[in-house]
């Protein structure tokens, strides 16, 4: 299992790279895939967020409380990012959880103390496994505006599954 430390340097290196060098000069409009990417991973980055707070609260194992906050705090970044790219591109992003994923986000708190570190690993991997797909595939077919953030993203969230993977 990876150290803490190791953990936040790797994700302060990609946090780096999605911030730094990245001028976009002229938005171009984004496409019907570019709407539908958003609105996929919007959802998803919201629900990280939210059930990373909720790991860093109930999780048992310190290395599960760990990757809550490392989720919480990722995720957050990288919804910053996409709200910025959304609103240049004309692409709006619904604020709250939809009733799919309150619904999976009102499971999780439910979820009894001692199942409750496996079902949260469970349930990131399934997601990030989902996540990366969609990233790559925006990173490939997407406009100009979403290519970059796409891949980077599809990084980070390829550096949690390593660590969800350990787990």
């Amino acid at each position: 299992m990876r150290t803490v430390t190791a953990m936040k340097l790797g994700v302060a290196t990609a946090l780096m790279g999605m911030t730094c060098g990245m001028v976009l000069l002229a938005a171009e409009p984004a496409s019907q895939t570019d709407r539908d990417f958003v609105a996929k991973v919007s959802q998803g980055g919201l629900y990280e967020v939210e059930a990373g707070r909720v790991a860093a609260m109930h999780g048992m194992a310190p290395a599960v409380k760990n990757f809550g906050v490392l989720e919480s705090h990722d995720h957050e970044g990288v919804n910053s990012e996409l709200k910025r790219i959304a609103g240049m591109t004309g692409v709006s992003i619904t604020p709250g959880l939809n009733a799919e994923f309150s619904q999976r986000l009102a499971k999780l708190k439910a979820v009894p103390a001692d199942q409750f570190d496996a079902y949260y690993v469970a349930d990131m991997k399934q997601i990030h496994n989902k996540d990366e797909g969609l990233f790559v595939q925006e990173s490939e077919n997407g406009s100009a505006s979403y290519k970059d953030f796409a891949h980077r993203t599809a990084v980070l969230v390829k550096a949690h599954l390593g660590w969800l993977n350990s787990f």
